[in-house]
């Protein structure tokens, strides 16, 4: 399997659409594997986040439209912020309006003070509505058309859907992710195209990526199936002052993103902090970029450290 290189973003911490389109296109441009974004409605630590939160699947489908080969999805989208019947609806429309580019990623959600601020829902347990939405999107998609989808759980219920419109892609890509010990590996052995672990150093990936693994062979599944991905703050130049600006520019310091974590450095550092992650068992690594103004970052990630890259 090729090593696939994202950019992943976070918007809600300020960024129109533009600055996302921005984005989007130079990655393609230079050759990236997919843009993904976050799904949050609420910045997060200091700053206002204007010009103020975008829906992240509404920006998917304008990037759909305005791109032509990179793969667009969400790291992750949380199951308190949409309905199962309608977000399975959105992600085949989105997947049909690029073509056959959309990957959900779904996740249990975190971030309660956007929950209040917006009025959304948050229960306090929360896997077992990331079970049920699961099973639901990939049950509307799969079922042949001309039949009907029903299901009925202890959140939600379906009756005799007619599970339209189906996506472009025979299987959407459905990512789950997180360091829970059991139930996160579970639900990824069971229904997910990708198993991902973010903001973990190395030693955490690997131990990650084998529990996952041995829970796809528990339950019959060849582990081989699922891909293996990374998702890690990044910080990239080519020299000292424009790490140090660009740590300025988040608010952090360059010392304090150092360490066995992040992703941080000139070309040659990135290397072969990729190399190892390669050598971990990844197979997709996401290089997060919290500044979206700052286009340059990508034509830098591009031009001088994707091409060096493991494939």
């Amino acid at each position: 399997m090729a090593i696939e290189y994202c950019i992943f973003t976070e918007p809600q911490q300020g960024a129109s659409y533009d600055d996302q389109l921005a984005f989007a296109q130079t990655a393609e441009r230079l050759g990236f594997d997919g843009f993904f974004r976050s799904d949050h409605y609420l910045h997060m630590g200091d700053g206002d986040g204007l010009p103020g939160p975008t829906d992240a699947w509404t920006t998917l489908a304008g990037l759909a439209r305005e791109t032509s080969r990179i793969r667009l999805g969400t790291l992750v989208s949380s199951v308190t912020y949409r309905v199962p019947g309608l977000l399975a609806i959105q992600v085949a429309q989105v997947d049909a309006m690029s073509g056959g580019r959309a990957e959900l990623g779904l996740g249990t959600g975190w971030f309660g003070r956007e929950h209040e601020a917006y009025g959304i829902p948050f229960p306090a347990k929360r896997f077992d509505l990331l079970e049920e939405q699961l099973e639901l999107v990939t049950g509307l998609w799969s079922t042949p058309v001309g039949e009907t989808y029903s299901f009925e759980g202890a959140h939600y219920r379906l009756t005799d859907a007619p599970a339209l419109p189906k996506p472009v892609q025979e299987r959407v890509p459905v990512i789950v992710g997180g360091g829970g010990p059991r139930r996160t590996p579970e639900l990824a052995a069971r229904f997910a195209t990708e198993f991902n672990i973010g903001f973990r150093s190395e030693e955490e990936s690997a131990e990650k990526f084998a529990v996952v693994r041995e829970t796809c062979a528990r339950i019959g599944r060849d582990p081989d199936s699922l891909k293996l991905s990374v998702a890690l703050p990044t910080l990239a130049a080519a020299s000292v002052s424009e790490l140090d600006q660009r740590a300025a520019n988040i608010g952090r310091t360059v010392d304090e993103l150092r360490g066995d974590v992040n992703i941080v450095g000139a070309r040659d550092e990135i290397v072969a902090k990729v190399e190892r992650l390669v050598a971990l068992g990844a197979q997709r690594v996401y290089f997060q970029l919290m500044d979206l103004q700052d286009v340059a970052h990508v034509e830098y990630l591009g031009t001088e450290v994707l091409p060096r890259l493991p494939r």
